[in-house]
């Protein structure tokens, strides 16, 4: 379990995210909503030891992770942010840095790592992409290999930040599908996600920030019913039953 005591954080000392109290389960997936400059990215900053809180806590299987080792800690938790430059690498070279926090000085990788990457490349669906340049590869297939990258780290918390955005609909529904299987392997999936749909349809929690507070954090149903995101981001909110799938998608209007 990771949780987050009232944790106030931010940049210079100016406050962005305030007195957050919540938690993360492993083997679940929680979507952080709400509008721009609410705080979500600082939230999941903070929460990665990224940002260092203002005020609060966080704590790790009891443990506060400001006394944890960087090189320790990223071996218990991942982060992928929304915006990053793109390497002159080689799809192998790159899904490899995801196993840097377990190897020595200087970084030589053993038989196991090789093995987990191989195996992280074969999951996603890349082991023909294994050789070609990540900057000769489209936007969905450069993200998937940066998921690859996040699966050989091997944590149990991972940070995604706004993961689909700028994707097409293949690639966010493939995106999405991967982050399931993320959860499966029991992972905790915490991820910035600005589609209200896809995130009230494929998360088990939902975290509604404004103004840098948390307006509710619960199931996605709890959400709903709350009326919180119709009040926050001033529109109707109206659940929809898929009669073949018996699934719920949510429609959205002025």
């Amino acid at each position: 379990m990771l949780e987050l005591r009232n944790i106030t954080a931010g940049y210079q000392g100016f406050e962005v995210i305030k007195n957050v109290n919540i938690s993360f389960a492993k083997g679940s997936i929680t979507g952080i909503i709400g509008k721009n400059g609410c705080g979500k990215t600082t939230l999941l900053k903070t929460a990665a030891q990224l940002l260092k809180p203002i005020s609060g806590d966080i704590i790790l299987n009891g443990g506060s992770i400001s006394k944890m080792p960087e090189k320790k800690l990223a071996t218990k938790i991942s982060f992928l942010p929304q915006i990053r430059s793109t390497p002159n690498t080689t799809v192998y070279n790159l899904v490899m840095h995801g196993r840097f926090p377990y190897l020595g000085f200087p970084r030589i990788p053993h038989a196991k790592d090789k093995a987990i990457v191989k195996k992280a490349l074969a999951t996603l669906g890349l082991k023909k992409y294994r050789n070609k340049n990540v900057r000769e590869l489209s936007g969905g297939e450069r993200q998937k290999v940066y998921l690859a990258m996040v699966l050989a780290q091997d944590t149990d918390y991972i940070f995604l930040d706004e993961p689909t955005t700028f994707l097409d609909i293949n690639h966010q529904l493939e995106i999405l599908a991967i982050i399931k299987e993320l959860k499966k392997l029991g992972k905790a999936v915490i991820m910035v996600i600005h589609d209200l749909n896809n995130a009230l349809t494929n998360c088990d929690k939902i975290c509604l920030l404004d103004k840098g507070e948390v307006v509710i954090y619960g199931s996605p149903k709890t959400v709903y019913s709350s009326g919180a995101i119709e009040r926050v981001f001033q529109v109707k909110c109206e659940e929809v039953t898929l009669q073949k799938k018996g699934q719920s998608q949510y429609v959205f209007s002025l």
